[in-house]
């Protein structure tokens, strides 16, 4: 049996899932978890990047434990956050969270350097304060000197990667997330750096999903006990978790549910418009240079971090239990108010602005769980009814996939706010776009369109719209 690994990191937690073929139908086994989350460091909300490396060191040994010795790996990560290193190959300065407040301003800030038409117009990125360009803006004001000590830019996979083989390079769709990317020519766009002051000599060579990096370093070997390949899967989350759509047409909009909310449809042509600026679309990059045209909605955050408020008392099954209870509430707030990226009390900003918007104020844990998935479906209407001006066209179904796709009351209020056929799963949607990079890689699968009808035949896909509810495909 050939294995193939997906080291699948996210916010809160990362996992090992070896992917394998077995009569014809991709079969996933998860082998090891372990936990990840943002941290106060110097005042600055940070990431443990060594305790990830290990992390992904002790999966890897589990493989060897089981027998179950994959013949390639791959890292696959949120995006936009990134590490420097200096000319010894050290991390500069702490791994900082998109999720810290020193981009705070930094939009209004950079804009005063470059117009936000011509920056739209350069990079089709949506304007999100979290986004790599406005990370490195705040740095170059507040620690100029980490910059001018620097000798490379690695996003977070790229450095994983980077610490496994000790080859350096910028994965296209991660890299395509920090707004720095010429969406036309698809490389570091050079006139937007030098307006920055940005030194492009940091960035590295800019290589695609499938590309195999090789081996692992000699002492990585000799402390694992085996070798494998390396291959780049589309290493931003998102554009792994698109590659598992289960849609193979233009009818179709794609909803990646998890910590974030994306939905979009896939492009082969970047969308630059004034109109999808007006309406903050992104064109993030994907597997064979498709381009991923979406919109980010904040997502499951918000419920995560009630449950957290609630000092974790009820589970997420129990939080839509709960929900179902408190259906009547009409209350609805929007979802992409910065005042709910990283607030001390998600529970109390929820209220909070029920009060200050003259809504309903939700008070039990059911009223304001319900308010959070209630909100999200209304702002994924918001974005199909925008999807649907920008390619004067209507939709016929959205493919919910990833995590997110569990929760069937959320899938119900999609179906019932946005009156659209919802396609659910699958689940793990992250992991195995991450595995059929690799099997694409090495000619396992010959396609995306016949790796996308081998995951629709291999996996679970549950189906919702306004007359049946919970039915089968």
């Amino acid at each position: 049996m050939e294995y193939f690994l997906a080291v699948d990191i996210g916010a809160s937690s990362g996992r090992h899932i070896l992917g394998y073929i077995e009569d014809s139908k991709i079969k996933l086994e998860e082998i090891y978890r372990f936990e990840n989350g943002i941290k106060k460091v110097d005042g600055e909300y940070c990431w443990d990047i060594k305790h990830v490396f290990n992390e992904i060191k002790n999966g890897m040994k589990k493989c060897k434990k089981l027998n179950k010795i994959p013949k390639s790996m791959g890292i696959d990560t949120w995006g936009v956050d990134f590490i420097l290193l200096n000319e010894n190959d050290e991390v500069l300065g702490n791994t900082v969270s998109y999720r810290d407040r020193r981009t705070e301003g930094m939009i209004e800030e950079l804009s005063k350097v470059i117009s936000k038409d011509k920056l739209y117009f350069h990079t089709g990125i949506q304007f999100n304060r979290i986004n790599t360009i406005y990370q490195l803006f705040a740095l170059k004001r507040n620690n100029p000197e980490l910059l001018e000590k620097s000798k490379a830019f690695l996003m977070i996979p790229d450095y994983l990667n980077f610490l496994l083989t000790g080859k350096k390079v910028n994965e296209y769709t991660d890299a395509s997330t920090t707004q720095l990317i010429n969406s036309f020519d698809k490389t570091w766009d050079e006139e937007i750096l030098r307006e920055l002051e940005i030194p492009s000599e940091i960035f590295q060579e800019i290589s695609m999903p499938k590309t195999k990096l090789g081996g692992l370093r000699k002492e990585l070997k000799d402390e694992l006990g085996f070798d494998l390949e390396v291959i780049l899967p589309a290493t931003h989350d998102t554009g792994s978790a698109f590659i598992s759509s289960v849609c193979n047409d233009s009818d179709s909009i794609y909803l990646s549910s998890g910590t974030w909310s994306l939905i979009g449809v896939e492009n082969r042509f970047p969308i630059c418009v004034p109109q999808s600026m007006e309406y903050n679309f992104t064109n993030e990059g994907g597997i064979d240079y498709r381009f991923r045209f979406l919109k980010n909605i904040m997502g499951l955050w918000i419920i995560q971090e009630v449950k957290r408020n609630y000092d974790n008392k009820y589970s997420f099954a129990e939080l839509v239990n709960e929900a179902r209870k408190a259906s009547y509430l009409e209350s609805i707030i929007d979802v992409d108010d910065d005042r709910f990226l990283n607030p001390d009390n998600m529970v109390c900003e929820i209220q909070n602005y029920c009060k200050e918007n003259k809504l309903r104020v939700p008070e039990s844990v059911g009223e304001v769980a319900f308010c959070a998935f209630n909100s999200l479906a209304h702002s994924y209407k918001k974005a199909v009814d925008d999807l649907e001006v920008i390619f004067e066209k209507e939709f016929k179904r959205i493919n919910i996939f990833g995590g997110g796709c569990q929760n069937h009351l959320l899938n119900e209020l999609v179906a019932n706010v946005t009156g659209k056929e919802v396609l659910a799963g699958p689940i793990e949607a992250t992991a195995i776009g991450n595995i059929v990079a690799q099997l694409l890689s090495y000619g396992e699968l010959n396609t995306l369109e016949e790796a996308r009808d081998t995951i629709r035949n291999s996996f679970d896909i549950k189906k919702f719209n306004l007359e049946l509810v919970g039915g089968r495909v």
